[in-house]
């Protein structure tokens, strides 16, 4: 995680403690995983997204090359 070990996170910690107090850090904590959670959410979005673009890209392509089939053997006959 980052290289940070567990002294490192402490001390972070009791850092955060001193400085926002005990009754304001579990606000704190709340709205920063609120925050996180809404990153993911729309991070995963985005890539939901391009996956959908991604299977109409190559549906168009498949039914590009069986167009293309079917004139070459209309061509033929």
């Amino acid at each position: 995680m980052f290289g940070i070990g567990t002294q490192e996170l402490i001390i972070i910690l009791v850092i955060a403690l001193l400085i926002f107090g005990p009754k304001k850090l579990p606000e704190l904590a709340r709205s920063t995983g609120k925050a996180i959670n809404e990153f993911r959410k729309a991070s995963s979005g985005l890539l939901d997204e391009e996956e959908e673009k991604k299977e109409k890209e190559k549906t168009v392509v498949a039914e590009n090359q069986k167009k293309e089939e079917v004139e070459k053997i209309k061509v033929k006959e």
